[in-house]
């Protein structure tokens, strides 16, 4: 609840598109997935079809990467909504996709290696 309040907060109030972007997403995440945005910034998917783990991080853009098996960053992706949208919209898009339809999002992902620096640690967003 916190990283959702210092994020309307940062866009102004939670009736801009960020703020009911960002609710809307906080409403459709587990409370698992929840208390890991609040407390680290980003949440974790399972993926549909193959059950491997992405992360994904707050961001509209090259914030989805594979987590291995050590719980590191593996492969980053980069696939989003057609639109200029809210990040919270973007994010909600991914973790459904990931969750539904994951060898599409896959198949249209563009593919990086994932930055120590960018992936290794995000900030809790509050």
């Amino acid at each position: 609840m916190r990283a959702a309040k210092a994020l309307f907060i940062r866009h102004g109030a939670e009736s801009t598109p960020e703020g009911r972007a960002l609710l809307l997403l906080r409403h459709c995440l587990s409370p698992l997935q929840r208390r890991q945005f609040t407390q680290t910034g980003y949440f974790d998917v399972v993926g549909g079809d193959t059950g491997n783990r992405y992360r994904i991080y707050a961001g509209a853009a090259a914030n989805v990467c594979e987590i291995g098996e050590n719980g590191r960053p593996k492969i980053g992706l980069c696939f989003l909504p057609v639109g200029d949208l809210p990040i919270g919209d973007v994010m909600l898009a991914q973790k459904i996709a990931l969750e539904t339809c994951e060898a599409s999002a896959l198949a249209v992902a563009r593919k990086f290696t994932p930055s120590g620096f960018l992936f290794s640690r995000s900030r809790p967003l509050r």
